[in-house]
């Protein structure tokens, strides 16, 4: 990325295989990102699940900083639709438990994340996805907030809107997600711009290829209201999730749900 470089490390004492991501201080600082950073560090250094990028431990020196990273070695989630093109059911079912499943943990941890999207999906040895970045992300005991970030296609309502907003922001990405994997792009809402009014009612439009049970999920998640969208433990009991998912956990993890 444009504040440092991601290496491929090896732990001395046992070899390990790892993934330093070396970030110089200055750039951080001319951005402005310094408490970014240092809350990004602070929340993915608590989480523990399978489906979590790991943040094994991090040190720094006068000019830069070390991250300690899980290793990933399948890649970005982006890069796969990238070449690949719109994923099958099976594969998007998948990742809909597998992902619902983390945020449950996180929610749990009053962690909301606010920026699901392929690009901050890595792929495990297994092809199971990993929440890797948290940078928009925030331990908010309170659960609401009130701040204007994430991706402009993954911009739930309430964000767009400038009102406050809980966990629920990460149930709208969800369902925007599970569009663009089967789609190949992200479900366009007719907003002309990022001021304009929403409409009260979401106008979710299908291509006919899309399965029917996977457009009965995403209706459910894209609602207006927070408070009307499928709650997670409902995402990994939906039909079309239990249908087609083959969800594999490494051995010794629990489901958060």
């Amino acid at each position: 990325g444009k504040f440092g470089n991601v290496y491929l490390a090896r732990l001395k004492e046992n070899h390990f295989i790892v993934a330093l991501k070396v970030l110089f201080k200055s750039q951080i600082e001319k951005a402005g990102l310094e408490h970014q950073l240092r809350r990004e560090i602070e929340i993915q250094a608590h989480l523990r699940h399978p489906n979590i990028l790991c943040l094994y431990n991090y040190f720094y020196d006068s000019r830069r900083i070390y991250l300690i990273l899980e290793y990933a070695p399948r890649g970005e989630l982006y890069h796969l639709l990238q070449r690949r093109g719109p994923l099958d059911e099976q594969r998007t079912a998948t990742i809909m438990e597998e992902l619902a499943d983390a945020l449950t943990y996180c929610h749990n941890k009053k962690v909301i994340h606010r920026d699901i999207k392929p690009e901050n999906l890595l792929l495990g040895l297994m092809g199971e996805v990993k929440i890797a970045d948290f940078g928009w992300s925030v331990h908010a005991p309170s659960l609401r907030r009130q701040t204007m970030c994430g991706t402009l296609d993954y911009l739930p309502p309430e964000i767009v809107e400038g009102r406050t907003y809980d966990e629920k922001v990460d149930l709208w990405c969800l369902g925007v997600l599970c569009y663009e994997l089967l789609v190949g792009w992200p479900h366009k809402m007719n907003q002309t711009s990022l001021v304009s009014p929403w409409p009260h009612q979401v106008d979710v439009t299908f291509p006919p290829s899309m399965p029917e049970g996977a457009q009965d999920l995403v209706s459910k998640l894209l609602r207006y209201q927070p408070s009307e969208r499928l709650p997670l433990a409902q995402v990994l009991e939906h039909p079309w999730v239990k249908a087609h998912s083959r969800r594999v956990l490494p051995p010794g993890a629990q489901k958060a749900s």
